[in-house]
């Protein structure tokens, strides 16, 4: 059975962030420290192609406060994140990037409002120093439409950044989805929740791993994971089409048989076609991302596959 003497749990995502270990690590040690001497920092390389397994593996030498995973490839932001949620002992868990945009600094006070009851404390971001205007306005827009269609609060303008209970911990663990969705699994599961508000930073060195691609499928898992509206457009849709058309139809009928007149019109038949063909992929496009879901979860494959590690 999993040791949990330990008071604090700090896990760690890295992927492709050799060039700030050094600063990243004595941060977390310094924002840790303030806590408890009685704590562990769990790094997760997610598949690096820089240096920085073998940065992790030096900072793990030099502490044993300090562990690291490594996976066999990169299995996703998302999922190195549950790797160090499964093997943190802490009775306190801090979830932090690692690109130093989230400040360790603010640790202490996610950890103060925890003491004072909360088994979920979150960072709330004022600002977000850095980002393009289109990064900003459509993470805007998807927490704010999420919120409209999912039956869960899933607070706004906040990311991973966030300390938890470990029996919040426990019950992730029985969420046996393969496309994580943490932020919105944590709302889910509920108990008591609050936030603490800071100015995020600006990404020091190096590019975000996030393209717009990940950005869109992330979008896609948060909500096809909580919402099934999409499914029900999908429904009012075809009775939104049906409908027309069978409009259509009984003025064709009427045209033909009492006016006698013929319904012509090559434009209007192909605009109509390709409406109907249009909303017809969309529809088979939503089905298709919550039968792709089902799917990978049916598989049962591993959620990640660790190459090496120190962690007992």
């Amino acid at each position: 059975m999993k040791n949990t003497s330990v008071e604090l749990s700090i896990v760690i995502p890295i992927y492709n962030e050799s060039s700030i270990l050094l600063e990243l690590h004595r941060r977390l040690r310094a924002a840790a420290e303030q806590i408890t001497t009685n704590y562990e920092l769990i790094f997760v390389n997610d598949g690096s192609k820089d240096d920085s397994l073998n940065g992790l593996k030096e900072l793990a030498r030099s502490s044993d406060k300090t562990h690291f995973i490594s996976f066999s490839r990169n299995f996703g932001h998302q999922i190195a994140v549950s790797a160090g949620l499964d093997h943190a002992k802490g009775n306190a868990i801090v979830i932090i990037d690692g690109d130093l945009q989230d400040p360790p600094e603010l640790i202490p006070a996610l950890y103060k409002k925890y003491k004072e009851g909360y088994q979920v404390v979150y960072a709330k971001r004022k600002s977000r120093q850095g980002e393009s205007f289109f990064k900003k306005i459509t993470a805007k827009l998807f927490y704010r439409i999420l919120s409209k269609i999912t039956s869960i609060d899933i607070p706004l303008d906040t990311g991973d950044f966030r300390l938890i209970d470990k029996i919040v911990v426990k019950n992730l663990q029985k969420m046996p989805e393969r496309q994580k969705f943490l932020r919105g699994q944590i709302a889910w599961i509920g108990f008591q929740q609050t936030y603490v508000e800071f100015e995020r930073d600006e990404r020091k060195h190096g590019e975000t791993g996030y393209t717009i691609k990940k950005m869109v499928q992330f979008a896609l898992d948060g909500i096809t994971a909580f919402s099934d509206v999409p499914l029900r457009l999908v429904t009012w849709a075809g009775f939104t089409v049906s409908f027309f058309a069978f409009l259509i139809i009984i003025y064709a009928l009427i045209s033909k048989f009492v006016l006698n007149e013929v319904v012509t019109g090559w434009t209007s038949m192909i605009i109509s076609v390709m409406f109907i063909g249009g909303v017809q992929l969309v529809a088979i496009g939503i089905i298709g991302e919550y039968l792709s879901r089902i799917n990978n979860d049916v598989k049962n494959r591993p959620l990640y596959i660790i190459q090496e590690t120190d962690v007992e």
